[in-house]
């Protein structure tokens, strides 16, 4: 946004002295953040009067003459020219070399068809006066030979700020030059003149008459309207603009077109409340009607493009049609034009949200939805209309107002200020800096906040336009007083905190030691996967139950349902990690959220282990890990298997990945809260995983909130060394491992200190192999041949006593 420093000035002096640069850097550290510092009209200041002395043809072009002219130097000039109304005596206006032009140019030494042209004759539009234009500028005869454009023409010179918008989304009182002027007299410590006094209003509402007025605006049922404001003038005449006015908004970026546009133009960038003026003629039956639309319809805006609108999008009507698209743009049949003679003044204010929802559907963006988006004051718009007013009244003098200003929405008195309390210590102490009570009330003041001091306490009174979005709570005000100050002339320093260690809560001790003993002795690497899921991952992994928490606005399908497993976002990590490795273990520590009728929602904390072999199932191997895993955390839990009534919450049965033998419960505290399975081969598939994978799933939530008992038992190394035997059975393929094991539980051997697990692999269809590994050991002594041998026969008899026999 391009802010007007000599427009500035009519409401606050700056200091002379600095430089405009310098301006921009104090804006910046105090305010809003300044990208550019730009001159207008220096130009001027280098292009002289000039009067042509004499004209010959290029030697080389047909078209194009050599000019010789007098410009006031010591000697003359000349230029190779084109324009077909150059003549002896003419004077206009000469730029010489190293000067740039409003569009860019800038003029460099330069031979044309092989004759240097020391400078250039200007039209109007190089000199930034006119769009386009025929010809070099001609000037009157009594123009002073030597005089610069801007003396000539009597231009100011003024200054511009290139402020980036982005610094002032939560400043919506900054978006006028008025609003501006006040952060620049309370950064520079001058005084604001304010010409919008009461009195200045009571003066332009005696232009108000008795008689009734043409329209009436009515809010029709619900809309983004907060309060709307309008006044019927009779009378105007429509003409080109006076040259300050054009000046002004050319300056800022506006392109003039008429003077009642204008003024409308000038007053929302003065005031920062946009507006909009009919043509009071083409309002059918004179009603004025605010209201959603109610139905889909075309829209053509004043910029000639065919807009779609929808029910939901408010609008304001006549007897017939909309007329303007509310905070956005105006129709294009109700517009001001040259034969426009009664106008009604429109100011209103919408719903920040309502505007820019909108706007961004449809893809317009304009001055109006810009400023709306930012959450205007409702109380502002009738001084922008009495503004209005004024202006309309100035250039066209001749105008009447019929009625007066007519108003509806909601009630603008039982808007109650935001009051908020603070102290000077409190506002010193926060800030680091000792500031003096009149220096800070000094700021206050400048800021337009009222004071109420009791005692050491401040009772401060926030202006409404700037309770809108910005001001909230105590500390908004802790920063006004520091960026007025400026954050340069802070010292920063050390927090005055006492640094103490912070003991660990029973849940991080307790994922420290899961992560410590997954990495360390589990061979495993840590994951984070996304909490937010699709529906897309979702049916792929053939999950059976669906989120119920599902994101309103979401940034994607991927990203639209928060989890309720961690399992999903697994499978989608081992397929690719697949691809590329033959083996490998990781494991998620993460949440996984579920509806919940009292509170919304429940989260669940979840350890996730995952295992991947391309050779063998690593079922084994993660039932091993996970039971150290466990046990070295003091989590009391048990194996089990499918229970007919017990179900798993972790973990439905019903899902097509649970494999129909390698599966057991974990139970822990005597509930099932984890699970142990292989992945079915149909939903491996799925994810083009060739190879085995294995995985458990485990709730903490029951055990991080209480710290576990430490059970670690410490004894000596044992003395003597202990003996193996492995054996090799056959049993059906559905048959459970656990089975095998358990069966070896009633054997009487006080020195079979282990029997686990060592291979499973299948010699034939539909029948297993599983290879036992028993390990004895006797603390006193050196186990005998003879006693291993009669062990060992006593395991192979029991498990064939079982219906386990030996490999053959």
């Amino acid at each position: 946004m391009l802010i007007s420093i000599d427009w500035i000035k009519e409401f606050v002096d700056l200091p002379s002295e600095l430089t405009p640069k310098e301006i921009g850097i104090k804006f910046t550290l105090g305010t809003a953040e300044v990208e550019d510092v730009l001159t207008v009209g220096d130009h001027l200041t280098k292009i002289r009067v000039a009067q042509i002395t004499s004209i010959e043809s290029h030697p080389e072009a047909d078209k194009l003459n050599l000019v010789t002219f007098d410009f006031g130097g010591k000697e003359s000039k000349q230029v190779v020219c084109g324009a077909g109304n150059v003549k002896v005596g003419l004077k206009t206006a000469y730029a010489p070399l190293g000067i740039t032009l409003p569009n860019g140019l800038t003029l460099e030494p330069k031979k044309i068809r092989g004759i240097l042209s020391e400078g250039m004759l200007c039209s109007e539009e190089e000199l930034g006066f006119a769009q386009e234009s025929a010809g070099i500028v001609e000037l009157p005869s009594d123009a002073p030979i030597g005089q610069t454009m801007l003396e000539y023409y009597n231009e100011t010179q003024d200054i511009l700020l290139d402020v980036d918008n982005k610094s002032l989304t939560h400043r919506p009182d900054l978006w006028g030059h008025y609003g501006l002027a006040r952060e620049f007299g309370a950064v520079f410590e001058k005084e604001l003149r304010n010409p919008f006094s009461d009195e200045w209003a009571s003066n332009l509402k005696k232009k108000f008459t008795d008689g009734p007025s043409p329209i009436k605006p009515v809010l029709e049922g619900p809309s983004s309207c907060l309060g709307y404001f309008g006044l019927s003038l009779d009378g105007v005449t429509v003409g080109e603009s006076p040259k300050w006015l054009k000046t002004r908004l050319t300056a800022v970026g506006l392109r003039p077109i008429n003077n009642i546009v204008d003024i409308s133009n000038y007053v929302m960038l003065e005031l920062g409340i946009p507006l909009h003026i009919f043509d009071r003629d083409l309002i059918s039956n004179n009603k004025i009607t605010i209201k959603e639309l109610g139905t889909t319809e075309k829209f053509t805006t004043l910029d000639e493009i065919e807009r779609d609108l929808i029910a939901s999008d408010t609008v304001i009507c006549d007897s017939d049609k909309p007329l303007v698209l509310a905070g956005i743009m105006g129709g294009l049949n109700s517009g001001v034009n040259e034969s426009t003679k009664n106008i009604f003044i429109e100011v209103a204010n919408w719903k920040a949200a309502s505007v820019r929802s909108t706007s961004t559907r449809l893809g317009l963006r304009t001055d109006s939805s810009q400023r709306y988006e930012k959450t205007l004051d409702t109380q502002l718009c009738e001084r922008t209309l009495l503004r209005t007013l004024e202006l309309v009244l100035q250039l066209c003098p001749e105008a009447k107002v019929i009625g007066k200003a007519e108003y509806d929405g909601i009630d603008l008195n039982s808007i109650k200020p935001l009051v908020l309390n603070t102290s000077v210590k409190r506002i010193t102490s926060v800030l680091g800096l000792d500031i003096s009570e009149q220096r800070i009330l000094s700021i206050f003041k400048a800021l337009d906040f009222k004071i109420n001091q009791m005692g050491d306490n401040l009772e401060v009174t926030i202006p409404s336009y700037r309770a809108t979005k910005d001001i909230d709570c105590e500390a908004d005000l802790f920063e006004e007083v520091g960026r007025i100050i400026g954050y340069d002339n802070i010292s920063p320093s050390s927090p005055k905190l006492t640094i103490e260690p912070v003991r660990l809560t029973s849940a991080q001790t307790l994922h420290r030691n899961i992560r410590d003993f997954m990495v360390y002795n589990g061979n495993s690497f840590e994951v984070n996967s996304y909490p937010l899921i699709g529906e897309k991952l979702m049916e792929k992994c053939l999950w059976p139950t669906r989120s119920e928490l599902n994101l309103l606005n979401s940034i994607s399908k991927d990203h639209a349902v928060m989890r309720d497993s961690i399992v999903p976002n697994a499978l989608a990590i081992a397929a690719t990690n697949a691809k590329n490795m033959d083996n490998f273990s990781f494991f998620e520590l993460g949440r996984s959220y579920h509806k919940d009728s009292k509170s919304f929602a429940k989260e669940r904390s979840e350890l996730l282990i995952a295992i991947y072999s391309k050779e063998k199932t690593p079922f084994m191997d993660l039932v091993n890990t996970t039971s150290r895993l466990l046990n070295s955390v003091n989590i009391p839990f048990d194996l089990a298997e499918k229970h007919p009534k017990f179900k798993n919450a972790l973990i439905s049965e019903e899902w097509k990945g649970i494999h129909p033998f390698e599966f057991l419960n974990i139970r822990i505290m005597g509930k099932m809260h984890g699970v142990l399975t292989s992945v079915h081969p149909l939903v491996l598939k799925q994810y083009k995983i060739k190879g085995h994978l294995s995985i458990a799933v485990v709730d903490l939530s029951q055990v991080e909130g209480r710290p576990m008992k430490d059970k670690v038992k410490y004894k000596p190394l044992e003395k003597f060394p202990s003996s193996t035997f492995d054996c090799t059975v056959i049993t059906e393929g559905n048959t459970a491992v656990k089975t095998i094991l358990d069966s070896l539980k009633k054997v009487k051997i006080k020195e079979l200190q282990s029997t686990k697990i060592v291979d499973i692999f299948e010699p034939e269809a539909n029948k297993k192999a599983v290879t036992l590994r028993s390990t004895f050991i006797d603390t006193e002594k050196t186990l005998s041949g003879e006693f291993i041998t009669e062990c060992s026969n006593k395991i192979v008899e029991t498990l064939e006593n079982n219906g386990f026999p030996l490999k053959s």
